[in-house]
């Protein structure tokens, strides 16, 4: 394929082979279920994924951590299958399978044998179709998911990551914990999580992406077959439910500073900007610019840090992004006594990236190092599924591997050093957690800079 394959919700179907030779097709039925297959030479297995583009974000006060409370109780059981015969499924043929819950999808995923495909796909449309959610089901799990935010709460990394979100994003939908509160699952109800189910999994919302050793005819038969025998009437057409508006939105920063006092060996720390959204042009500049500052071993951060001074053993810095706003963050773990000093250290390696801009051979080793890493991640088919998917829900194209080199091998210093320019100059936040207050960071030129 020649550049990126867009995928309009309009047309039923689409073909074409990206790098490798694999074969990637795209039928969207006329109910609104949309089925997404890449069929990868040589593959023997293959990984199913089950979408529906309702996160964390898309929830109600009253409902906060409902989405994540509802991908639980999708495998506790159906009218047809218990939720041990649920886990036997898979279990008996060697298969793994589990869900994911985040901000702006939440995905129901299996990876079995090629032969074992059928059976995958009438236990997830099963799942996916014909939850009961039984009410002492619904309760055994509040306490499951109690237990789990209790495990977060006990992980400083997480303490400090949600804390950060909250402070960057502030207000902004994204900037919600995704599995809400000890409060809101306290106050849930098994009516609000019903009605949030029936709200948002219908066959319109629907998205399937298969990747390894698939044929697509036939994925799509044994879809249409389960999905039908569930009760889900196929005939009834609609169109797929719309994308999100990819409008980058305007963020109002939560806090320039959050601490958390704990009783710790280590402070966490976490600084850093509003980023840019998924389809922005500039994802592959954003991604320069990552594995420069923190994206490796040879990064900025690891070696002035680290290797140079000896004040952390985890630093690096990341950019989630989402359909309509993304952060950029940098974090470090180091002693409370060295937490300043650590501070200011990521904070002037940020900023030296747009007062100084990078070398030629920073360059190449940031194009060479995420050209290596895309093509050994797509041996894996959990990646490939996970792109089928991200592409139909969030970017609206897919862009295979040679298109991805494509786009990095078009980044400049320029490039960079401009996207940098643009980061320093946003909100700055810091979130940190450990043996450490406010008065930890005073001196700290924390406002934002003009280059």
């Amino acid at each position: 394929m020649t550049g990126a394959a867009p995928l309009p919700l309009d047309q039923a179907e689409l073909t074409f082979t990206a790098s490798g030779d694999s074969l990637v097709r795209r039928s969207v039925l006329p109910s609104g279920v949309r089925v997404l297959s890449e069929q990868v030479p040589g593959a023997r297995s293959a990984t199913i994924g089950y979408w529906v583009a309702v996160g964390s974000r898309d929830e109600v006060v009253a409902t906060y951590g409902s989405t994540h409370f509802l991908e639980h109780l999708l495998f506790k059981g159906t009218a047809n299958r218990t939720a041990l015969d649920i886990a036997v499924s898979f279990d008996a043929v060697g298969g793994e399978h589990n869900a994911m819950t985040a901000k702006e999808y939440t995905c129901y995923y299996a990876k079995v044998q090629d032969k074992d495909l059928p059976m995958a796909v009438e236990v997830l449309s099963d799942m996916i179709t014909s939850s009961v959610i039984d009410p002492t089901e619904f309760e055994n799990e509040r306490g499951v998911i109690l237990e789990e935010l209790a495990m977060a709460d006990d992980d400083p990394s997480d303490v400090t990551s949600e804390r950060f979100f909250e402070a960057v994003l502030g207000e902004h939908p994204l900037g919600r914990p995704i599995g809400g509160s000890p409060e809101t699952i306290q106050a849930a109800t098994r009516e609000s999580v019903w009605e949030h189910y029936r709200a948002n999994y219908r066959a319109r919302d629907l998205v399937i992406t298969v990747a390894g050793a698939v044929d697509h005819d036939e994925l799509v038969a044994w879809v249409t077959r389960a999905l039908t025998a569930a009760g889900w009437d196929l005939s009834i057409e609609a169109a797929p439910v719309e994308r999100r508006d990819a409008t980058h939105d305007v963020i109002e920063r939560g806090s320039p500073l959050v601490v958390v006092h704990r009783p710790i060996e280590q402070a966490n720390i976490l600084l850093g900007v509003p980023g840019i959204p998924a389809a922005d042009d500039r994802r592959s500049t954003l991604a320069v610019l990552n594995s420069v500052l923190g994206g490796g071993m040879s990064s900025r951060l690891f070696q002035e840090i680290r290797e140079k001074r000896g004040l952390a053993y985890s630093v690096y810095s990341f950019s989630p992004s989402y359909s309509d706003a993304g952060l950029f963050g940098l974090y470090a773990g180091c002693s409370p006594a060295k937490a300043a000093q650590v501070t200011e250290l990521l904070l002037s390696e940020f900023r030296r990236l747009a007062t100084g801009g990078i070398t030629d051979d920073e360059m190449r080793r940031a194009v060479g190092q995420l050209s290596g890493a895309s093509a050994l991640a797509l041996e894996d088919s959990d990646t490939r599924m996970s792109r089928l998917g991200r592409s139909e829900i969030t970017l609206g194209e897919f862009a295979d591997l040679d298109e991805s080199l494509r786009r990095l091998s078009l980044v400049t210093a320029h490039d960079v050093r401009e996207l940098a320019v643009e980061l320093v100059a946003r909100p700055l936040s810091i979130a940190a957690v450990g043996t450490i207050d406010a008065a930890t960071f005073d001196g700290l030129a924390l406002e934002p800079i003009a280059v």
